[in-house]
């Protein structure tokens, strides 16, 4: 049986040495470098597609609208959340200011005020991997104390990950300042369309883009990302990819180590990545399925919240 301690290692995060000896070895990798403008469209399509469904679904009976909330809603969001993701990082215009309008977009069927926030704290995992003061990657040691083994605890966990990575990631980091000013815009323009949309077509809509939400970050096959990107299941390793048949609808977003060695590369070129310098990645271990993952992280009770890699000297107070 595991014991429940974080992995603690001495080396450094593995992704700036491989990136060094990718580029030195396929300088045209830097070609796939640059922002791609057209996700905004993508962002606008699924933004329009989803407040569509919601109302047109969202005053029906909950055996109708739950089953599409946790199909296609948890999908729609999901892919909305891949694509905030590469607004942190300037990966759809040049400049910062036009990336955070975006990611507000993206933000809206998301019910929650999430983007500019996520984004700050997802720079901060880049730079800080391991630390358990600015990485919010990690789980903090109260909250893999609680969860334990416990297959129960496991799935509610997984369930509540928007409570965990909205409230108790961002309670836990105090060296982090939540909010700022593009954080309020976020907050009150969300605040704002939600207000909208119950004015115009009642709070039936709101039930299925809440649920929505909660599914495509939660107890779904697409929330076992959350595993599937830092949990240290295979030895010396600390960041995985996925290569199964979902990144299709979550545009690429389980090319974790390809992203984490390179960037600037948008969405659309990650697998490019590993087609260009395949050597770099077929010794590391990697998924096909998120489904038998999520099975799996919570039927084995050796695989627990500690499953994380923490650099000396950087552990956490809660």
């Amino acid at each position: 049986m595991a014991s429940l301690d974080y992995i603690h290692v001495t080396y450094s995060e593995p992704h700036a040495q491989r990136a060094r000896q990718m580029l030195a070895v396929h300088p045209e990798l830097r070609d796939l470098a640059g922002p791609q403008p057209t996700t905004a469209l993508w962002v606008l399509a699924l933004v329009a597609v989803q407040l569509a469904i919601a109302v047109l679904v969202g005053d029906r009976p909950w055996y109708l609208w739950v089953p599409v909330a946790y199909l296609a809603g948890a999908t729609i969001d999901h892919a909305l959340w891949a694509l905030i993701h590469d607004t942190c990082h300037n990966l759809v215009f040049r400049w910062r200011t036009g990336n955070r309008w975006v990611a507000i977009l993206a933000n809206l069927p998301l019910v929650v005020p999430g983007a500019i926030s996520f984004g700050k704290y997802h720079l901060l995992h880049h730079r800080h991997m391991g630390d358990l003061d600015f990485d919010a990657g990690i789980p903090g040691p109260t909250e893999a104390r609680v969860i334990g083994r416990s297959r129960l605890k496991k799935a509610t966990w997984i369930a509540g990950t928007i409570v965990v990575q909205g409230v108790v990631r961002p309670s836990r980091m105090r060296k982090i300042t939540l909010l700022d000013g593009w954080t309020i815009v976020n907050i009150v323009l969300q605040v704002a369309a939600m207000a909208l949309l119950v004015s115009l077509a009642g709070w039936a809509p709101l039930k299925y883009l809440l649920f929505s939400t909660v599914f495509a970050i939660g107890l779904h096959p697409l929330g076992a990302r959350w595993i599937q990107e830092h949990f240290a299941l295979a030895p010396d390793q600390e960041t995985y990819s996925y290569y199964g048949p979902l990144n299709k609808v979550s545009f690429n977003v389980g090319y974790h180590n390809e992203h984490h060695d390179i960037v600037t590369i948008p969405w659309s070129r990650l697998p490019q990545v590993r087609r260009i310098a395949p050597e770099f990645y077929e010794n590391l271990h990697s998924y096909s399925s998120w489904s038998t993952l999520l099975v799996r992280f919570i039927r084995d009770s050796n695989i627990t919240l500690y499953n994380t890699i923490v650099r000396p000297g950087k552990q956490g107070s809660a």
